[in-house]
């Protein structure tokens, strides 16, 4: 088998990010397809793989104090003037939304998607299956687990495998979880299709998105708002507002190693994704021109890295960069 990936680097592992002289305690636990992540006690996150789901997702994500910065609905209904657009878009997940794999039939066409449809959860999308969760370990209060999925059509016919670990760590300002996915195309070539509809993303709180909320959005460039980051490369987004008056918000980091760079679909309304497959067609204007697509032929895989850090205070306060800085390993 060959591989397209990077040697996953473990030193963060080992070098506490940004803490304080005494260790945050860090927990996970596992039961009923759900695990459970901890920091001091107190929750951070929960992953939900369970069969039912179309795709794993986190949520709830709540930073040390507290406070929940992903959008509880439609998890959880009737909170008073909760959005209730864009019902795959559930706190935090990984997919695509146009998987091509030959020779298999994607099954109910969905419009403007060529293979199979891993984002939208409308009628013929595709599903990432959970099959396995190994027993969480915790080593020098970083927590480890790893899961095995498998990436299924709407009839249930696999198409690709991955493993996926998650690596969790507590900070001062806030908490961090990594996501080092590796993809193997273990039943048939894929190419991963030209749309802005992927893949490691985030749907903020309504208080915290611009609209309605009025909280703001900025780059690793700098850069603030939807026009100036969305279709365009940088190394991290973080979404920042205040809940219930409290300033808080939610980051995503791309790593530096991945092997195509994230360009942003991240909007005003509250959507914030690191997307590495789009091209030209999607529509990013920093991906005019491009149409070289992602293509793993069968045996090959490719390995991403990404990092959510929730936390406490603005994007300063935070040292969302310096977080950034030590999670690229520079």
């Amino acid at each position: 088998m060959r591989t397209i990936c990077w040697i996953s680097c473990v030193m963060w592992l080992t070098t506490p990010l940004l803490s304080h002289a005494e260790p945050h305690k860090v927990e996970i636990t596992f039961q009923n397809h759900q695990l459970s992540f901890k920091a001091d006690g107190k929750l951070v996150t929960t992953y939900h793989a369970g069969p039912q789901v179309a795709k794993p997702y986190f949520w709830p994500i709540l930073t040390p104090k507290g406070v929940p910065v992903t959008r509880a609905w439609p998890m959880e209904k009737g909170m008073k003037g909760e959005t209730t657009d864009h019902v795959h878009q559930k706190s935090a997940w990984f997919c695509h939304g146009d998987v091509i794999a030959e020779g298999i039939s994607s099954g109910k066409k969905i419009p403007h998607v060529e293979g199979i449809d891993f984002w939208s959860e409308t009628p013929g999308h595709g599903k990432i299956v959970c099959v396995e969760i190994q027993s969480p370990t915790v080593k020098d209060n970083h927590g480890t687990v790893v899961t095995k999925n498998v990436w299924k059509t709407a009839d249930g016919t696999p198409i690709m495998s991955e493993l996926r670990t998650i690596h969790f760590q507590a900070l001062d300002q806030g908490s961090l979880l990594i996501m080092e996915s590796t993809l193997t195309a273990d039943v048939t070539n894929i190419t991963f299709g030209d749309t802005k509809e992927g893949a490691f993303g985030v749907r903020v709180s309504d208080a915290i998105a611009v609209k309605p909320g009025g909280g703001q959005f900025t780059n690793s460039l700098g850069n603030t708002g939807e026009a100036s980051i969305w279709g365009k490369s940088a190394s991290w987004c973080d979404y920042v507002g205040k809940v219930n008056n409290q300033t808080a918000g939610i980051a995503v980091l791309d790593h530096p190693k991945n092997p195509h760079p994230a360009y942003w679909h991240a909007r005003g309304y509250g959507l914030m994704a690191a997307n590495p497959f789009g091209r030209e067609k999607s529509g990013f204007p920093g991906q005019k021109g491009k149409k070289d697509l992602v293509k793993l032929a069968k045996g090959q895989s490719l390995t991403v890295r990404y990092g959510i850090y929730a936390h406490d205070g603005d994007t300063n306060a935070a040292k969302v960069n310096e977080v950034y800085t030590q999670f690229s390993g520079k």
